[in-house]
């Protein structure tokens, strides 16, 4: 079950590259699905042995999200409040 689910985590942000919220965001989830799938599989054959490798994989995808939500997100709404302050309402004439 680990392998198809990886498939399909990697197919979804590979179709959704070009949307950067959905990029960081999907990259995060291969990256968790991949720590879980170390860490199970080092429970039932490693005596838990492969946990550390799975926490590195876990932080490095909170990484991934916490940075788009401190770089990428703020000049994405920078860029939505410069467009709506841009479009000036038309006042008619009275």
């Amino acid at each position: 079950m680990i392998i198809p689910t990886l498939v399909v985590a990697i197919h979804l942000t590979w179709k959704s590259r070009k949307n950067i919220s959905d990029l960081f965001h999907n990259t995060a989830v291969c990256l968790w699905i991949t720590a879980n799938a170390i860490w199970m599989t080092g429970e039932f054959f490693c005596n838990d042995t492969l946990r550390p490798y799975s926490t590195v994989l876990f932080i490095i995808g909170i990484v991934v999200v916490a940075f788009y939500y401190a770089i990428h997100f703020p000049k994405r709404a920078e860029n939505t409040t410069m467009k709506v302050m841009d479009a000036q309402p038309v006042q008619e004439a009275a």
